[in-house]
């Protein structure tokens, strides 16, 4: 299997920021991506639902024989995770918050959390927040309206910025000096965000921890791709296409995007 490909899903586009992180650490490795946004927002729906979509893209990625799949969507990984792995027999990895780090290194003591509401009122969130968090005030913010935005590819409107805005003003006010995204499209908003926030302000997100411990993973189980030659990148869609394609395709080499109704 150590030539098959590592298998990625998502309530969308989202996720591509994870991918972004993946392939620039392993370029060798071969990836296919499923972007759900048929059914996005994720962080929306009822716990229920997120499952039966997540074991629906799990299989997808199975039987297009994936060696490791990667939760790329915090909703789903803090509803489904525990599940998925306990059924199918290949390595998950998941997306959680960054609080750690950003608990670990606030001078404030102050962190502000934007993430959508599937992931803050998660049972591994709030686990997360307890075990990590100790002494900090962590300043929660739904991001309501953004994934839709951003599936939209509508990246540069007022209205996102006048949403953003409103999401962030509160945890300035509390004080923050650290921001985390909890939820993988919000990568894309950084360039905005860098705008809205005063320069003391860090932005945290998991991309790059996650391409570290998908990395570790698949050296763990000798599942590192044995050939010296660059991957190809397989995405599909069930939503608008030239979006997608707009995120992904002169991001690396050897991408292809296509539309795929599941």
């Amino acid at each position: 299997m150590n030539d098959n490909p590592i298998g990625i899903f998502d309530s969308g586009i989202g996720g591509t920021s994870i991918w972004k992180e993946i392939q620039t650490l392993m370029p060798y490795e071969h990836c296919i991506y499923l972007a759900d946004s048929k059914n996005a927002p994720y962080g929306e729906k009822p716990n229920e639902e997120i499952l039966q979509l997540s074991i629906k893209n799990t299989e997808y990625l199975i039987q297009r024989g994936c060696k490791l799949i990667v939760v790329a969507c915090n909703t789903a990984t803090t509803n489904a995770i525990d599940y998925l792995r306990n059924s199918y027999d290949i390595p998950f990895i998941g997306i959680e918050p960054a609080i750690k780090p950003a608990a670990l290194n606030s001078k404030s003591k102050k962190v502000g959390i934007l993430a959508t509401k599937g992931t803050l009122s998660s049972a591994l969130f709030h686990s997360t927040s307890q075990n990590h968090a100790a002494g900090i005030e962590v300043i929660e913010r739904q991001g309501k309206g953004l994934v839709e935005l951003i599936e939209k590819g509508d990246m540069e409107s007022d209205s996102l910025k006048q949403l953003l805005y409103q999401f962030v003003q509160p945890m300035l006010e509390k004080g923050i000096d650290y921001l985390v995204l909890g939820c993988t499209h919000y990568p894309y908003l950084i360039p905005i965000l860098r705008e809205i926030l005063p320069p003391g302000v860090q932005i945290i997100d998991s991309g790059e921890a996650v391409a570290r411990q998908t990395k570790a993973i698949l050296a763990k189980q000798h599942l590192q791709n044995s050939l010296n030659a660059f991957g190809r990148y397989q995405f599909y869609t069930n939503g608008n296409l030239e979006v997608l394609e707009r995120f992904v395709l002169n991001a690396a080499p050897n991408v292809t995007a296509q539309y795929l109704d599941f």
